[in-house]
């Protein structure tokens, strides 16, 4: 009886559309809703998060053939971070253990959150489970006994859950221009890099947003058909590259460039599904989420999926996405003159995290913050995987890794400590953390939660957003 009721709470848990639509509902009862809005209230965000992943599906979908067609064309071959691959490759040894820690590490989340002054609820389920693997891999590596693995596994993705939202919540404040809500994505650190970025060369007032279109190109501030155009010119050229032959193979004897065209049109489709989703999500879950901050846990702030953030810029999404690949592209080539590992630029992270990025850097610094920001978030994309691959230990994943810079820096933090100081490292750093989530409640700070507050620039005034 036990077992089946973890199991469905397992279930429950590792479903983010089902956690999205749970967190909904208490906040609507905590609310005391009435029923028809308890039940609308509760079915949007599952709805929404169920259209943002069709179309995150789509996207990925789109983009596995023009990889391929990069790599023929170019003749590419090394490492490919990716972090679905990586995690149906550690499973098969690690699979307990992530689970165990991926529950504690929920459960440590809403604990910090509320005995803490970092309020913030990590949301997305996925990459709650894709920092839990790695977690038991790194640990696993490091000799540590499974109890061990878990307790410190589990405190480390709690506190990082909690963290990471709170380092950079300036930034995002900027980026949504005030709305209630936190990054919650294991690519933070290359956002906010790209956001500091962008503060030191470009001006948030010019923003990519607000690019001067002339009449005759208006139909390009449709984002839709911006994001075809752009993407059937890169399908084309991979196309071209990779010869009429391969391109056969992979798309079943269909003409090279109509299968091109295609594929970038489907991918349009796909980024027009998340904008949907991710509005429906927002429609919902805020309201729903101030019963939460109300009742439950006070002034708690919802950490949600970079893929909400595309609405706050859509033209920053594609000039992210491009010049972030462009950063991973020089990346490789460095990797190769040094004689490291090859890092393949990976299209999956190089749009999710260099759209993210993009959006942060053009907060900060407008157009030019944009390009820097996310091209610097490109680089990294390139170099910290490399630097990680060695920490993974001799679990077969020499030819994938993790993607998104917090699992890299994570995972290379623990790694290097141990290899210093064995276990004891590793201890050291789950104790820092502790000491970095509970020492601000002996401090007053302008906000009940950390950093969360919002400088208008027009106003040059800072208020509370809690």
């Amino acid at each position: 009886m036990l077992d089946a009721i973890l199991k469905f709470l397992l279930s429950i848990i590792s479903q983010p559309a089902l956690l999205l639509g749970l967190i909904s509902l208490v906040g609507l009862v905590a609310l005391r809703s009435p029923a028809h809005k308890v039940l609308t209230g509760t079915l949007g965000p599952i709805l929404g998060y169920l259209m943002l992943s069709a179309g995150a599906s789509f996207i990925v979908s789109s983009l596995d053939p023009l990889g391929k067609m990069i790599n023929e064309g170019f003749n590419i071959r090394g490492v490919v971070p990716n972090n679905e691959a990586i995690v149906a490759v550690a499973q098969k040894v690690l699979g307990v253990n992530t689970m165990l820690i991926l529950v504690l590490g929920l459960v440590c989340n809403l604990l910090f959150a509320r005995f803490t002054k970092y309020k913030y609820v990590f949301l997305t389920g996925h990459h709650s489970f894709f920092m839990a693997c790695l977690l038991s891999a790194v640990l696993d590596s490091a000799g540590l006994s499974d109890a061990s693995t878990i307790i410190c596994g589990g405190i480390l993705l709690g506190a990082w859950s909690s963290i990471s939202p709170a380092i950079g919540q300036r930034y995002t404040l900027k980026a949504t221009d005030g709305d209630e809500i936190a990054l919650g994505h294991f690519g933070s650190i290359g956002y906010y890099l790209s956001a500091w970025v962008g503060s030191k060369v470009g001006d948030p007032s010019k923003s990519t947003e607000n690019i001067e279109i002339p009449d005759k190109w208006a139909f390009l501030r449709n984002t839709t058909i911006a994001t075809a155009i752009t993407m059937i010119f890169f399908y084309l050229i991979a196309a071209i590259a990779a010869g009429p032959t391969y391109i056969s193979t992979i798309s079943d004897g269909e003409s090279p460039y109509v299968y091109a065209v295609i594929n970038g049109l489907n991918f349009a489709v796909g980024v027009a599904i998340v904008y949907a989703g991710v509005r429906m999500i927002l429609a919902d879950l805020i309201p729903a989420f101030q019963g939460i901050a109300r009742k439950v846990i006070p002034n708690a702030v919802p950490a949600v999926d970079c893929a909400v953030f595309f609405t706050y810029g859509q033209t920053a999404v594609i000039l992210g996405f491009v010049c972030s690949f462009i950063g991973g592209v020089i990346g490789m080539f460095i990797l190769g003159f040094l004689g490291g590992v090859l890092i393949v630029p990976g299209l999956v992270p190089h749009f999710f995290c260099g759209a993210t990025a993009g959006i942060f850097g053009n907060a900060t610094g407008g157009r030019r913050g944009a390009m820097a920001g996310s091209f610097v978030n490109g680089l990294l994309l390139a170099f910290l995987p490399a630097a990680l691959l060695p920490v993974l230990g001799d679990l077969g994943f020499e030819n994938t890794t993790f993607g998104d810079l917090d699992f890299a820096l994570i995972g290379i933090l623990l790694g290097q400590s141990n290899h210093l100081m064995g276990s004891v490292g590793v201890y050291m750093i789950v104790l820092i953390a502790l000491l970095v989530l509970f020492i601000p409640n002996f401090f007053k700070t302008r906000t009940h939660a950390l950093n969360n507050y919002y400088e208008d620039p027009e106003e040059n005034t800072k208020e509370e957003t809690i």
